[in-house]
């Protein structure tokens, strides 16, 4: 499956790039997707489910810790990848609760 994600974090900046705003476009360039287009009041990135959703959960707990106080984020299913199995062992994005919930330190 692939899926795309939409993301903002807040509180936007328009004299320069809140540190956030930096992080999460750090982490999702180095994540491994395709399709990565970043900008100053939104981000989009493409890949497969695991890839995806791991990204966003590193997104949200590195936003969140560098200041963020509102991460908005949309994932739309936009294919198949053949090949890839079940996201989560069958169970969904609960299958990474543990990761988007974080733990705190």
């Amino acid at each position: 499956m692939r899926l795309r994600v939409e993301f903002t974090t807040e509180p936007f900046d328009l004299d320069e790039a809140p540190a956030h705003a930096v992080v999460a476009r750090e982490v999702i360039q180095s994540a491994s997707l395709d399709a990565v287009d970043v900008g100053p009041f939104g981000n989009t990135a493409e890949g497969g489910a695991d890839a995806v959703l791991s990204a966003v959960g590193v997104l949200l707990r590195e936003s969140l810790e560098a200041g963020a106080t509102r991460v908005s984020l949309q994932v739309n299913v936009i294919g198949e990848d053949e090949g890839v199995g079940d996201i989560g062992g069958g169970r969904g994005a609960a299958g990474d609760g543990a990761i988007l919930q974080g733990g705190g330190k």
